[in-house]
């Protein structure tokens, strides 16, 4: 099934059920009004919106109306936890190559992972609102997922059994802030804004055969100002698979039903498949040239993400934002 939460004035929105060609959509009330209410006891009302949703996609439910993916909040407007992996090494590599630094051996074994703000987090629509230019503004094309309670210690492959949803993530960071805020050895604060997510979060089984061993085995797409930047396999060359990245998190805590988890930017080693975010491409001209061509976004500048299925149609809707500054 698939699920999303419309704009309804309210912190949390309100919970709908989206068909699978994302054409329509049913409010979920009588059985939740928001997503974390599902998320906190998915064994009872998971399978009442399962029913809500084969009605949806064969045409019988009553009061279905035309999905609209403008409306939607992020499916989970406030989460308990962001935390942000960089599980496509090829990215960390790439990045770390272009500023001379080296590879730590760890890196490939223990996974890269930070904390971001959850508090607030963006619809697919909404702007990217930035004090300014001057803070290098950039886009960053990623799969996440939403999980249900996991235990301390749970091991890799048991953590998947917890995934609940998957979705998409525009992970927006500030280039320019970074490394201040990295000398202070605290990591990312500022320079991580609200991350915005798909219109729609859809369960695993909606996937087919893409969703394999912790991976989304798709390709993602990034469109930035009207022209596609990158076509990246999320797949084969993520090196640390989502039930990974989840026992990392467990590893000294428990993880909390209605906890999102990102991939990181999805990046491949073959540089013919473009890329998931500006930086990357900053370290590809480095590395090639000796410096970097390409600016940051500006204010008007748009980015688009989406994911299509093995049939062609798009999985969980498009992220759609533009820059915008700061009104004062």
């Amino acid at each position: 099934m698939k699920l999303a939460s419309y704009k309804d004035g309210s912190r949390d929105g309100q919970l709908v059920v989206v068909s699978r060609d994302l054409g329509t959509a049913h409010y979920a009330t009588g059985i939740a009004t928001r997503l974390q209410q599902v998320l906190d006891d998915w064994n009872f009302l998971s399978p009442q919106l399962e029913d809500l949703s084969h009605a949806l996609n064969h045409g019988k439910a009553r009061h279905a109306f035309a999905f609209d993916p403008r409306q939607c909040m992020a499916p989970l407007p406030r989460a308990y936890q962001w935390a942000d992996g960089s599980a496509y090494i090829n990215h960390v590599e790439l990045v770390r190559k272009a500023r001379g630094a080296e590879m730590p051996e760890s890196f490939y074994t223990d996974p890269l992972m930070y904390q971001g703000a959850s508090d607030d987090l963006l619809g697919a629509c909404d702007d990217i609102v930035c004090p300014s230019e001057e803070f290098g503004i950039d886009f960053e094309s990623e799969v996440a997922v939403i999980t249900g309670d996991v235990a301390t210690g749970t091991s890799a492959d048991e953590a998947l059994e917890g995934i609940r949803l998957l979705l998409l993530a525009n992970d927006v960071s500030l280039r320019q802030l970074i490394p201040a805020e990295l000398a202070k050895g605290f990591g990312f604060f500022q320079s991580k804004p609200a991350t915005a997510f798909s219109p729609v979060a859809a369960t695993p089984d909606e996937l087919g055969g893409a969703w394999q061993g912790g991976r989304v085995h798709l390709k993602l797409e990034s469109v930035w100002n009207g022209k596609r930047v990158g076509l990246t396999d999320a797949g084969p060359e993520m090196t640390f698979h989502f039930g990974q990245l989840i026992a990392h998190i467990a590893k000294t805590r428990r993880v909390r039903a209605g906890s999102i988890v990102g991939s990181g930017t999805v990046s491949n080693k073959d540089w013919a498949r473009g890329y998931s975010c500006i930086a990357e491409k900053r370290a590809i001209e480095t590395i090639e040239s000796g410096a970097p061509k390409t600016d940051f976004m500006k204010f008007g500048d748009t980015i688009r993400i989406e994911m299509k299925g093995e049939d062609g149609m798009s999985v969980f809707g498009a992220i759609e934002q533009k820059v915008a500054p700061l009104a004062r």
